[in-house]
């Protein structure tokens, strides 16, 4: 504490002095001298030119180092930096060098525009500039590099052109810190001093600004020095304080900070709250309406109007790049597109969209080859897994962006957009910021926005992941009712089976980039061809090779053969072993009997479902012929179920509360299970 209320006090004490030394008695008529008067109208002229020069330059200067890689960005950065780090007056020396009568650049100018910029207004206008943009520069760089680009691909794939997306997006999300900077250029170029005296002059009513003023004035009347002092300490504090912290990083943050869509700094479960960038209609007073919780009552259903019809449009894609396959669907079709974290199903859809040079997607829909068409005119509509509600506009308009996009006049949008809000039971959230919406009602809302939208392909990656169970069930079921007249094809990136097996008519499943399996979902709940989904739909799945009695696990799992009482006829080839956790039985003593795989294994985990217990076993080597041998010893390698991993073999088990208090189940206790040859499936990979 010590040493920060010292710094604090070095800090203040020149301040101070000047609030002291200043004759409050004669300010009025230093302020208003003819001499003062002058040099603030020219002060004023030279930073209100340097702002707009720097606005001009320096805008798409940091666009440019906020979106495009380029060699030599590193370098660059350095030059915007320069100038806050350069001493002044070499900055001065090193314009007059540049512009000067004999510099570089200045007998050019002179010659061939007639232009002399040192001991000149607009010497001291450059020498203003040079010095202040890099504020504007690297506030408005800070904030664009903060933006996330999530929220303008999506605009983009409702039917936004750039110009909107830049105009209605990017412009509203980044202009807390374009203020910002231009505050700070402003300011800065108002007290810029050794540049301009340097370069420019110091000549009444041409180059005198208020900084070179107050030099003079030290020299015959220091007390009028104090009084303009006091002036430029003024707008100085004013400045800041008008920021809010916005670049001192306080707590006022823009729109465009980085953070989640409703998290901001307040509570995100519904609480009311005023996010950024919020206008009069978030209520009927200006202020935000209190928020009901995902589980609320539905509200009366309302069919959506439709404004135009869309014909049936089938799809036809090749993949390639890090996704190289081909899928194809006929209208009305839903695909479900699952499989584990890294397999590809994110860049499938921005494949689609036109959104990742990761992968490239050679895209047909209907009559139409849009492969070579940005993302706004290929009629595909987007929900990402943030959902990127735009924070600056209300749920209504957000879910009436894409009909506006696509030349709706704004009361049909609105219109529009309410219904399907009222289809979604968020329809009494509709003048709410994103600030003010909890995860699963921002969910809702972004998948009202491209529903209302209809177009060819709708893409939604895990619409209803925020949604607690109550409510997914709801949606799911408005949903399955819109799909089930959608002239278009639907692709949606799920982890819940039911969503799968419920929403879609086929099931695409993929895996490092490549398609496993598309089938219906009965088939795949059937003979699932990835022990990733065996997994998710709840069963125990191990891959190996086919053996004359079953399967046989790779040599890293150990020697553990799995009994089938079907095998395959192609023996050496992969397959996939799925057992059913309710086939799995569990003793405290070795079974006797009919059982032709029985393992011993240790109590690793204990969860409910419903009304039975899934139970974890770690599988250890045990005497006998048809003993599994266990792996190493170390990570656990289930993703949900039992699999051969770097560690024990696994296997789940599912019994009723009664039977295991009759068994004593608890972590690290040792049991036996055993599985009939008949409940064992094979399925050839």
């Amino acid at each position: 504490m010590v040493p920060a209320l010292l710094a604090v006090g070095f800090l203040l004490l020149p301040l101070a002095g000047i609030l002291a030394r200043t004759s409050w008695r004669e300010l009025p008529g230093h302020l208003t001298s003819p001499a003062a008067t002058e040099a603030l109208r020219l002060s004023l002229v030279v930073s209100l030119w340097s702002l707009a020069l720097a606005l001009v330059l320096g805008t798409p200067l940091a666009w440019l180092l906020a979106r495009v890689s380029f060699p030599g960005k590193a370098v660059v950065r350095s030059l915007v930096l320069l100038p806050m780090v350069l001493p002044p007056t070499v900055g001065g020396v090193a314009l007059l060098l540049a512009f000067g009568r004999r510099g570089l650049l200045g007998p050019w100018l002179e010659d061939t525009f007639g232009v002399t910029l040192p001991f000149h207004t607009a010497g001291a206008v450059l020498a203003a500039t040079f010095v202040a943009m890099p504020f504007l520069v690297i506030s408005l760089e800070g904030t664009l590099a903060g933006l996330r680009p999530s929220y303008e691909e999506t605009a983009a794939s409702l039917g936004a052109s750039p110009l909107r997306v830049f105009c209605t997006v990017t412009l509203p999300m980044v202009a807390p810190g374009l203020a910002a900077g231009a505050a700070l250029t402003w300011a800065r170029a108002l007290g810029e001093f050794g540049a301009t005296i340097t370069f420019a002059g110091n000549l009444p009513g041409e180059t005198q600004t208020l900084p070179l003023q107050v030099y003079l004035l030290l020299q015959d009347s220091p007390e009028a020095a104090t009084s303009v002092s006091l002036l430029l300490l003024a707008i100085a504090m004013a400045t800041l304080v008008a920021l809010r912290g916005r670049w001192t990083g306080g707590a006022a943050s823009g729109p465009g900070d980085g953070t989640r869509d409703g998290a901001g700094d307040g509570p995100h479960d519904g609480a009311a709250g005023g996010g950024p960038g919020g206008s009069a209609e978030d209520g009927p007073d200006g202020g935000a309406r209190p928020a009901a919780t995902d589980s609320s009552a539905d509200p009366p259903r309302i069919e959506a109007p439709v404004a135009d019809v869309r014909q049936l449009s089938d799809l036809s894609a090749e993949l390639t790049g890090y996704t190289r396959f081909v899928v194809t669907a006929e209208p009305g079709t839903t695909l479900a597109v699952v499989g584990p974290n890294g397999a590809g199903k994110t860049t499938l859809l921005r494949a689609l969209l036109g959104l990742t040079p990761r992968a490239h997607a050679v895209l047909r829909l209907g009559d139409r080859d849009v492969t070579d068409l940005p993302p706004h005119r290929r009629d595909v509509a987007w929900v990402p897994q943030d959902g990127a509600l735009l924070p600056h506009l209300s749920a209504l308009a957000n879910t009436a962006y894409g009909l506006r996009a696509h030349g709706h006049s704004r009361a049909a949008a609105r219109a529009e957009a309410q219904c399907w809000l009222d289809r979604l039971g968020v329809g009494h959230l509709a003048h709410r910021r994103p600030a003010g919406l909890s995860g699963g009602q921002a969910g809702r809302v972004a998948l009202a926005r491209a529903l209302a939208s209809r177009p060819r392909l709708l893409l939604l990656d895990e619409p209803l992941a925020a949604l607690d169970q109550t409510t997914r069930a709801r949606v799911r079921n408005t949903l399955r009712s819109h799909l089930a007249d959608f002239g278009g094809v639907c692709l949606i990136v799920t982890h819940d089976p039911v969503e799968a097996v419920t929403l879609a008519g086929r099931v695409l499943v993929l895996e490092e980039g490549r398609a496993v399996q598309d089938a219906p979902p009965s088939e795949v709940t059937r003979h699932p061809r990835s022990p990733w989904v065996a997994r998710m739909l709840g069963r125990n799945a191990w891959q190996g090779t086919a053996t004359p009695d079953g399967l046989q696990l790779p040599a890293e799992a150990g020697e553990f053969t799995i009994v089938a009482a079907e095998p395959l006829p192609c023996s050496g080839a992969g397959a996939l072993a799925v057992v059913a956790p309710e086939a799995v039985a569990l003793h405290r003593d070795r079974p006797d009997g009919s059982p032709r795989n029985v393992w011993r294994g240790r109590v690793r985990e204990l969860t409910g479902v419903g009304s039975r217990l899934r139970v974890l076993l770690a599988l250890e080597p045990t005497p006998g012929p048809k003993a599994p041998g266990a792996g190493r010893d170390g990570g656990d390698g289930r993703d949900g179920g039992a699999g051969a991993g770097a560690g024990a073999v696994e296997l789940v088990a599912e019994v009723t509360p009664a039977a295991a208090a009759d068994l004593g189940l608890a972590d690290g206790v040792l049991v036996w299970a055993s599985v009939k040859a008949t409940e064992v499936t094979l399925v050839r990979l």
